[in-house]
């Protein structure tokens, strides 16, 4: 399959022509392969990133080489360390790097700190060569200043930094990670790195998080990896199990940072939180994604929808014994892919089972490409806007709804759903995090004139307890094969309370509402050709 790639503008664009009702769409498409920029600023980096995925990552970033002869060593020795460049200032366990340069760490620091604390333009290397740092208070690796700071696996080695449990203010910064970084932070190599947090998180960043390559393994007690303003991985392996979301980014002063950017790699996720969340946009060209949330979908019991659940009938309830437990989790949001912007997946391999949404945005959703295995307690799929699907394999064996949007447009790809509720359903209103309420998303999804639905292409089949198909708005049916079955009581495979047209679809369903779509809600606006 031929891999797209769109970038936050292309993807306006093209939800703008799908949402049109026709099959021409706008497309811009980059390489699905990591290149590098020049050493520019992060500034311009990001500027340009917005456009080209390309601009995401340094020369520098992608880089794992060093020079071992120019390069500073260090040896660990469990309380104390040892080097002789004048750059490195060693006070019993906490070792300062003052200057910029490559600094090659191996051995044991037993309750120690390694401290970035050079010149605001300085890039700083520090490569872990068989080093091993607990710190019982605080960070391991501290990053105070610097213009920016890498952290580099060497080839072969394995690597390990951990905090005991509890961090104690060294300044006036909440160091609250493992790794801690004031500055613009780069994180690859070639080697392998575990981190242990058993308070606060592995890996936090309050500028731009680049992880370029490397293997790690992550355990915190809350996020994962966190940047504030944005999170970038260009390949690597990732297993990561966190006490709140796997890998986070959030900026709560500019909505145009906090975005989450992945061009690759192999993340296996298990989280208390979300599995992958952004406060920006979100996107993913590649890469293979093992996530599960909570205690999965299986502690959603699926209540099934003989009344129209979708329109106030019954609802999904969370298994749990635990009085104290249930008022957390409904607070909590368990979503495998969650952006409060925009979604754009251009490919990649999806296993997501989460008590939560699967995929879910506050903006719209592109799916442009890929293989999803979507189980969810609530809905596989949910955008509060436009959801549009290019291309691409979902299967989704269990649900409450399957494909929730604004508006929901198909233009191509295999859908197999088997949903309590409807299997795709068009409605007005928003949805908010975590338990209670009608729903676990508290959806208020109602009749809305702006509701629509529109199938372009595809092949479609689906199996619902509710309608099989639903628009709270008009339904429009372009080509694609769909084949609907309902086996709700009160509900039928089409219903749309707008027009309905089908234009050259091959639509079959259980119960002959290709040519007589029903009407839950109240009357159709208007009927265009029956089914073909």
């Amino acid at each position: 399959m031929k891999k797209k790639i769109y970038s936050p503008l292309a993807l306006a664009v093209l939800l703008t022509f799908s949402a049109c009702g026709g099959t021409q769409t706008a497309e811009v498409v980059a390489s699905s392969v990591p290149t590098a920029s020049t050493d520019t600023t992060e500034a311009e980096t990001t500027a340009a990133a917005a456009d080209d995925p390309s601009e995401m990552f340094t020369d520098r970033d992608l880089e794992i080489g060093y020079d071992e002869e120019t390069s500073v060593r260090i040896t660990l020795s469990g309380d104390s360390a040892a080097s002789d460049s004048d750059a490195v200032q060693i006070s019993g366990s906490t070792i300062t790097l003052t200057e910029e340069g490559t600094y090659i760490l191996s051995g044991v620091l037993n309750n120690g700190m390694v401290v970035v604390d050079a010149e605001d333009t300085d890039k700083v290397q520090i490569v872990l060569d068989g080093a091993e740092i607990t710190n019982a208070t605080s960070a391991a690796i501290y990053s105070l200043e610097a213009d920016k700071v890498f952290i580099t696996t060497a080839a072969g080695t394995e690597n390990v930094l951990t905090n005991g449990g509890e961090y104690v203010a060294i300044d006036d910064n909440n160091i609250d990670a493992v790794i801690f970084s004031k500055t613009d932070l780069t994180l690859n190599g070639a080697g392998t790195l575990t981190i242990n947090a058993a308070a606060g998180h592995g890996i936090a960043a309050k500028d731009d998080l680049v992880l370029a390559s490397g293997s790690y393994f992550i355990t915190a007690a809350s996020h994962g990896i966190s940047g504030k303003d944005s999170v970038r991985i260009a390949s690597g392996s990732y297993t990561i199990t966190a006490g709140k979301d796997g890998i986070h980014a959030e900026n709560t002063d500019d909505t145009s940072l906090g975005y989450l950017y992945i061009a690759g790699g192999t993340f296996a996720i298990t989280a208390e939180g979300d599995g992958l969340s952004a406060s920006g946009y979100l996107q993913i060209d590649d890469g293979d994604f093992t996530v599960t949330t909570g205690a999965g979908s299986a502690s959603v019991t699926l209540a099934t929808d003989t009344m129209g659940a979708g329109k106030g009938g019954a609802a999904p309830t969370q298994t749990t014994t635990d009085a104290a437990a249930t008022t957390e989790e409904d607070t909590t949001s368990q979503k495998g892919i969650k952006a409060d912007g925009t979604i754009t997946l251009s490919g990649g391999s999806f296993t997501l089972d989460t008590v939560d949404d699967a995929i879910h945005a506050g903006g719209d959703i592109l799916i442009a490409g890929g293989d999803y295995l979507l189980q969810s307690g609530d809905d596989a799929v949910h955008s509060d806007a436009a959801v549009t699907i290019q291309d691409g394999i979902l299967q989704i064996p269990y649900c409450y709804e399957g494909i929730e949007g604004l508006s929901v447009t198909v233009n191509g790809g295999s859908l197999d759903i088997t949903s309590a509720d409807d299997g795709i359903n068009a409605a007005g209103g928003a949805d908010s995090s975590g338990f209670g309420g009608a729903r676990p998303g508290q959806e208020q999804f109602s009749a809305s004139s702006d509701s629509s639905i529109t199938i372009n292409g595809g092949e479609i089949v689906i199996v619902s307890t509710g309608d099989s198909v639903d628009s709270n708005g008009a339904l429009t049916i372009n080509g694609g094969t769909l084949n609907l079955t309902c086996n709700g009581s009160g509900n039928t495979a089409i219903d749309c309370d707008g027009t309905y047209a089908n234009n050259g679809g091959d639509v079959t369903t259980n119960d002959g509402s290709e040519s007589n779509p029903g009407q839950m809600g109240g009357a159709m606006g208007g009927q265009g050709r029956g089914a073909r």
